[in-house]
């Protein structure tokens, strides 16, 4: 196949998905992924598409969303960091709600192993993965099958959260700024989203280094709204996405960094400081979401100086961090 017709088919999955990961890409045109990863380079020069980690997407600020075969190819590594930290937010005994991604259904795998735990949510795929945790009780919202993401959505699942408390939600989405706060590209699903919000004292987003800086259709969650970002390291040459991470620090998210090596500074991150330990080791206190903003010790001008957050188990090679606002 030539060059040209092989962009043309690249060009034509990314239309028809959304997004496809390289490897993918890889197999439906018969090459090698270093070939691929160069005809993309190419077509995101002429504006056709841009280049995420491990595949491509359709080009500008407002992305549609792809299915759940695409995504799940999508950041894998980024996304087992991250729920294997995230993971380490919960507590034995708590009541959490956890939305509908590929990263919540990696979060849900390793939630298996803690005891007394109640998760209320609306994805098949998180109840599947919890399925056969004895010690685990699943409480499942009504609505309709949204088959792309294997989701329930609707007024039938919206008002099943009604009067519902817990401590903290576990959402995903599509994108993430420090402008919008974190976005989905699918009414329904935002409007479930905002319902599991509304339930939960604390907001904790799980968003791979590709979905920073990106917006989509529908807010989800604003902002000022969310108490703790989780996300891997992005690379050194991803200047938007460091950019992003202080922009929502500076707002007073506290940011947690799965990856890269047990101690020292991310690459174009100031203040962040990493500490690795074992999972079950004494957790840092961290500011609640109606203290974060309104208390900053010592009455700083520059916002609260974030500490490190849960400790992050050894086995997964991950560190944790807290990138501190800038102070001004």
């Amino acid at each position: 196949m030539f060059a040209a017709e092989r962009r043309q088919l690249i060009l034509e999955m990314v239309r028809a998905n959304g997004a496809v990961s390289l490897r993918e890409l890889a197999r439906v045109v018969q090459t090698s992924e270093v070939t691929v990863r160069r005809d993309v380079r190419a077509l995101e020069a002429e504006g056709l598409l841009d280049r995420r980690h491990g595949g491509a997407v359709l080009p500008g600020g407002f992305t549609r969303e792809s299915g759940f075969p695409q995504k799940s190819h999508l950041a894998t590594a980024e996304k087992t960091a991250i729920a294997d930290l995230a993971a380490g937010f919960v507590e034995e005994g708590e009541a959490i709600v956890v939305g509908a991604g590929t990263t919540t259904q990696e979060l849900a795998r390793r939630l298996a192993r803690v005891p007394g735990l109640t998760v209320v949510t609306n994805s098949l795929l998180v109840a599947q993965a919890l399925a056969h945790a004895n010690r685990v009780e699943v409480v499942m919202t009504g609505g309709t099958l949204r088959g792309s993401n294997y989701a329930l959505v609707g007024s039938g699942a919206e008002q099943s959260l009604q009067g519902l408390r817990v401590s903290r939600a576990f959402l995903s989405g599509s994108g993430l700024t420090a402008e919008r706060g974190l976005s989905t590209s699918n009414m329904l699903s935002a409007s479930v989203d905002r319902a599991l919000v509304q339930a939960a004292g604390e907001v904790v987003v799980l968003a791979d280094h590709t979905k920073l800086g990106s917006d989509t259709m529908f807010q989800t969650v604003p902002t000022d709204v969310i108490t703790r970002l989780v996300t891997d390291e992005p690379p050194g040459h991803d200047d938007r996405a460091a950019t992003e991470l202080q922009a929502l620090a500076d707002q007073g998210v506290q940011i947690a960094v799965a990856g890269g090596p047990a101690t020292g500074r991310g690459p174009g991150q100031p203040g962040m400081e990493g500490g690795a330990g074992d999972r079950r080791g004494p957790r840092r206190d961290v500011p609640l979401p109606g203290q974060r903003r309104s208390h900053a010790p010592g009455g700083g001008g520059g916002g609260p100086q974030l500490r490190s957050a849960a400790p992050l188990s050894e086995a997964s090679g991950g560190r944790v961090a807290d990138l501190a606002p800038r102070r001004r």
